[in-house]
Formats: C-alpha cells, sequence, structure tokens
C-alpha cells in the first residue's frame, strides 16, 4: 500500500514537471488535489493497460528496438487525458503526448532512485527469486 501511494506522488509529481517543460500540456488550476487525482488515474492506466498494450505491440516493440515503448507511454498519456475530463489537457495530439510520456519517465527514473523504489520487493512477492551479486567472493 505504501509503495502504491509513492508511485501516485512520483506520477503526480512527473505529471506536474511535464505540464512546466511542454508547452501545449496543461493541468487545470494547477492544484495538488488535481494533480493527485491526475497520477492516480495515470497509475491505474500504466498497471492495467500498458502491460497488455506492450504484450500486444510485441512485435513493432522489437522491430524499433524498444522505440515504440515511447508511443505506448504517449497512449497511455492520452487516455489518462480522456479519462481525467478537464484536468489534465493534451493540445497538439500524439506528438505532444509522447514528447509528455518521454519526459514523465525520465523524472519517474530519477525520482524511483532517489527514493529507491525498486520492483525486487513486488517480484519477491509474486514468487520470483531476485540474486543480487555483492561483488564478494
Amino acid at each position: 500500500m505504501r509503495e502504491f501511494l509513492i508511485r501516485i506522488l512520483i506520477n503526480a509529481v512527473a505529471i506536474a514537471v511535464t505540464a512546466l517543460l511542454i508547452p501545449n500540456i496543461h493541468i487545470a488550476n494547477n492544484d495538488v488535489s488535481t494533480l493527485l487525482i491526475v497520477g492516480l488515474i495515470f497509475g491505474v492506466v500504466n498497471s492495467l493497460l500498458k502491460p497488455l498494450l506492450i504484450l500486444l505491440t510485441c512485435p513493432a516493440v522489437l522491430l524499433s528496438l524498444g522505440l515504440f515503448i515511447f508511443v505506448i507511454n504517449g497512449l497511455m498519456l492520452m487516455f489518462t487525458d480522456s479519462l481525467a475530463g478537464d484536468r489534465l489537457i493534451i493540445e497538439g495530439g500524439i506528438f505532444t503526448a509522447i514528447l509528455g510520456g518521454m519526459v514523465m519517465a525520465a523524472v519517474s527514473i530519477v525520482l524511483e532512485g532517489v527514493l529507491k523504489l525498486d520492483d525486487s520487493s513486488e517480484r519477491a512477492q509474486a514468487g520470483v527469486i531476485v540474486y543480487r551479486d555483492s561483488g564478494k567472493e
């Protein structure tokens, strides 16, 4: 539960930074509660739809050497825009959303690294064994 709340906060900060850097992406009222709601919507969309889209578009991801993931991130941002109503506004179409998805991914990676948030605990709960090489022999 704690990690879920942290991920919502990371999404909210990433959306706020994206709205600051990209002129065609806007947050209504620039309000913290609006950012948290949009972060929650984006988190749910990412956790439910993104794995399915990656699976369905696996050939495109492989042929583009992974660059198609940026298109999927943009689609997730556009879908969040449609679900969030007037809270998130993306003007300029898919290219703006792809650029926004790139900025959000970069901010999320940095924040997850700073907060030392990784998926190893989730993998361990799912029964996947994670081995880490400590460099000592």
